[in-house]
């Protein structure tokens, strides 16, 4: 896998180091706006970027299936990221928010015409759930972040799922986290039941695996 240079903060034009815990809620929003400015041609070349990445990441894994999400708004990935990993014959589970708070549910995705609205403006399956632990059946879990740093350390939006979610997967799982350029960080605060991811995927860079290396 390709080396990475260290990456800038998105929109800031300089590097970023340190992120003090209580900077967590500024830099969610320093990115979300650098992913709100990105023209949508610069959206669609990320996304098939991010595509074949994760094709050939998926390639050289052994069988089974993949979970992963799909994404809204400036979210990186696309529909025809999951539709591409359907066509290769793996077998792709989305998330389903539970009414309470706890691990994520998993479904099949069968395509774009079986999914519907579920909470928090978030799109999932209409098929049948198949529980929390459909998550260790995975090869691969495809996670959404704002930004991870370069001990896998992960920055999601701060509702928890995936922390709760991310400790159920099996050694020999990969977590990987999609992001847009610009995005792989130094350092980011961590807490102790936070989950870190062993790799990111970036659209210019491909994958690179994390410092900590490690798998579940």
């Amino acid at each position: 896998m390709p080396r990475v240079q260290p990456d800038e903060v998105p929109g800031t034009g300089a590097r970023h180091d340190r992120i003090p815990a209580h900077g967590k809620d500024a830099l969610r929003a320093r990115i979300i706006a650098a992913r709100r400015a990105l023209t949508p041609v610069a959206r669609a070349e990320a996304a098939e970027s991010l595509r074949g990445h994760v094709l050939e990441l998926a390639a050289d894994l052994e069988d089974g299936p993949v979970c992963a999400y799909l994404p809204i708004g400036t979210e990186p990935g696309s529909v025809e990221l999951l539709d591409s990993l359907r066509a290769t014959g793996r077998s792709v589970l989305l998330p389903v928010v539970p009414a309470r708070p706890g691990p994520l549910d998993w479904a099949p995705y069968l395509g774009a015409g079986a999914v519907g609205p579920g909470p928090h403006r978030l799109l999932e399956p209409t098929t049948a759930r198949l529980g929390p632990a459909a998550l260790r059946t995975a090869v691969l879990v495809l996670v959404p972040a704002l930004a991870v740093d370069r001990r896998g350390n992960r920055l999601g939006r701060g509702a928890g799922y995936y922390d709760r979610t991310l400790g159920a997967a099996t050694r020999g799982t990969l977590l990987a986290a999609l992001l847009h350029d610009g995005e792989l960080l130094d350092d980011l605060p961590a807490d102790p039941h936070d989950r870190p991811v062993a790799a990111v995927v970036q659209p210019s860079s491909g994958t690179l695996a994390l410092g900590n290396n490690s798998r579940p």
